[in-house]
């Protein structure tokens, strides 16, 4: 009889767990030592995560991390299994355990070869431009948020009521999406570079459908009632700040509550702001301010 999938990835994590804690500690750094570990979460749809918190038992603030989103399968079969680790490790040291799972379709589960009707498990496309589904993409990836508290809290890691969710680019846009059905146990949401549909063909500054993007965040923010703080920057060749602000606008004049920060520019492409290490000092002060006016 074979093992149910649970027990199985359950297995693995185990394993993963140990020897992540025994070879890869991470230094003690503001008198708080942290301990970088890789996880199997046995979710509805299993995936990786990288997690970072600091030693002890805890239970710790949950921070989720959530990834953007490449329309190319090939892509996303080189996806990192380790993305923003500088920005995980600030929030591990301030004390939360970090959670930043790998999307279904992404990594080794990357493959669509449709002439033998063979497709990754990706669930994150928005259709086509002409009449793009912005708000259910957001929602899915959210749906994911809700698994990874459910099951923490389930494992006795975090504290339940005490989570925070950080997303980038498609990451962020479902973190907005998150913000609209309010959950409990969210007390802040943190965006960079948040949206859907950016450089259509590769090409900078060629958005898919942006009226119909800026729509969908008027439609989240009319439920969101999620404290969010919104990072853009002025070079973001996805979401520039013409878009970012009617998007802030639109969000902010239906009833949700956003603080909207746009900083200068940053590096060849500010999307990419939060994976660089250089960028903490930007940034952290914002995030800073903006956590310590939620306690």
């Amino acid at each position: 009889m074979r093992a149910p999938l649970t027990a199985i990835l359950r297995s693995l994590a185990t394993a993963i767990l140990l020897i992540a804690a025994l070879a890869a500690p991470a230094r003690a750094d503001e008198n708080i030592r942290i301990q970088e570990e890789i996880w199997a979460l046995p979710l509805p749809l299993p995936m990786f995560a990288y997690l970072v918190r600091p030693v002890g038992d805890g239970p710790f603030p949950l921070v989720i991390m959530n990834h953007g989103v490449s329309m190319n399968p090939t892509d996303r079969s080189f996806f990192p299994l380790v993305e923003f680790r500088d920005a995980a490790k600030w929030f591990a040291k301030r004390g939360y355990l970090v959670v930043a799972p790998v999307g279904t379709g992404y990594g080794a589960a990357a493959i669509d070869i449709p002439e033998r009707a063979i497709y990754g498990p990706f669930f994150s496309k928005v259709g086509k431009c002409t009449n793009p589904n912005f708000h259910d993409a957001g929602l899915a990836v959210a749906q994911v948020d809700l698994w990874i508290i459910d099951y923490m809290t389930a494992e006795k890691r975090i504290i339940p009521k005490d989570v925070i969710v950080v997303g980038q680019s498609a990451g962020g846009w479902a973190s907005i999406a998150l913000s609209s059905v309010n959950p409990p146990q969210v007390k802040a949401i943190i965006t960079f570079a948040a949206g859907r549909g950016g450089r259509v063909g590769g090409k900078p500054n060629n958005n898919c459908a942006p009226d119909k993007l800026v729509e969908a965040t008027a439609d989240f923010g009319r439920t969101s009632r999620v404290p969010m703080l919104w990072i853009y920057i002025e070079n973001d060749t996805f979401f520039g700040p013409d878009l970012s602000q009617r998007m802030h606008a639109a969000f902010t004049a239906a009833g949700g509550r956003a603080e909207y920060h746009l900083m200068p520019p940053f590096g060849n492409d500010g999307h990419f702001f939060i994976g660089s290490p250089d960028a903490i000092p930007l940034w952290s002060p914002l995030v800073t301010k903006f956590l310590d006016a939620q306690k």
